[in-house]
């Protein structure tokens, strides 16, 4: 079986993608917190932000491939404290793939929507020019470069609006505000593709079906992706289907991102063009309705 490591292994999507990948691959989980994980042949300790700790950890674990999914995603802190921003998702990320050059490893690299600026009235494609508003995006856009400048061998996958069992989310902030207040206020003025991180990692397993069964070394195929479940909704209108499927009767007020008055600018727009990486693998994700459905029913959140 071919070794896949994943670094933020214990995060959201390191979780699921542990869970989803050992069906077919022999996967290593890498973390800053190297929490003991069932899914994953060995877990072990690494700080991104030391280039010999992750050079140690690809050493040791042989693998044939890197996913690269540790990164600080708390956009408003971010914006607070830009010196660790940096560090963590751009010098990181620079020696995750420093590492991999060193010693031939092929990278994937989770990116975000909110490289770009939100200001284009239809999907963002892979060739649309990155302009990012604030402190995380620039930092996960620089990552980016980072990953161009260094290696051949490298995918970088740019997702949105991340949710998964496994962390802090939207769709569970909703739910347990939802329970203990008869009103709350959610943004009406920016519009993206909620993604369900199961489902993330179903593609990502698409990915590497393809990369090591049909496309080997060559370089052809290599570059960004565009991937998210399909559809688009404004973070109001999702609240108000998560209250609706869960039957909670608390009342949702649209307010503007100038009223919330958030640390970080948000891009008006992210929603994404998926058709290239559809293309590339034959997976079509699903629309964000049926996966967020699926997570309220199967994961943590009964159905009320």
């Amino acid at each position: 079986m071919k070794r896949v490591l994943i670094t933020g292994s214990s995060g959201m999507l390191g979780c699921d993608l542990s869970r989803e990948l050992r069906k077919s691959y022999e996967v290593f989980g890498a973390d800053i917190l190297a929490r003991r994980s069932s899914f994953v042949v060995r877990s072990l300790k690494a700080d991104i932000t030391d280039a010999g700790s992750v050079a140690e950890v690809i050493k040791k674990t042989r693998s044939d491939i890197v996913i690269h999914a540790a990164a600080w995603t708390d956009v408003d802190a971010c914006e607070l404290e830009p010196k660790k921003a940096y560090r963590i998702n751009s010098t990181g990320t620079k020696n995750v793939a420093l590492a991999c050059k060193k010693f031939g490893v092929p990278l994937i690299y989770i990116s975000t929507d909110f490289v770009f600026s939100g200001n284009k009235k239809t999907p963002y494609k892979e060739s649309d020019k990155p302009y990012p508003l604030g402190v995380y995006a620039d930092s996960k856009l620089q990552g980016e470069k980072a990953v161009e400048n260094i290696l051949k061998s490298y995918f970088i996958v740019r997702t949105s609006w991340l949710y998964g069992r496994c962390g802090k989310n939207f769709v569970d902030t909703i739910i347990a505000k939802a329970e203990r207040e008869r009103s709350i206020k959610v943004v009406d003025d920016q519009v993206g593709s909620p993604t369900c991180a199961k489902d993330l990692s179903a593609a990502i397993h698409k990915l590497l079906d393809r990369f090591f069964t049909g496309y080997g070394l060559r370089v052809t195929g290599y570059g960004t992706y565009h991937v998210s479940n399909s559809g688009a909704v404004s973070w109001y209108d999702y609240a108000r289907t998560i209250l609706r499927i869960t039957r909670l009767k608390t009342k949702v007020i649209p307010i503007s991102s100038k009223e919330l008055a958030r640390p970080a600018k948000r891009p008006v727009m992210s929603v994404m063009d998926c058709s290239k990486f559809e293309k590339f693998t034959g997976f079509k994700m699903r629309n964000w309705k049926i996966a967020l459905k699926d997570y309220l029913v199967n994961c943590h959140c009964e159905e009320r």
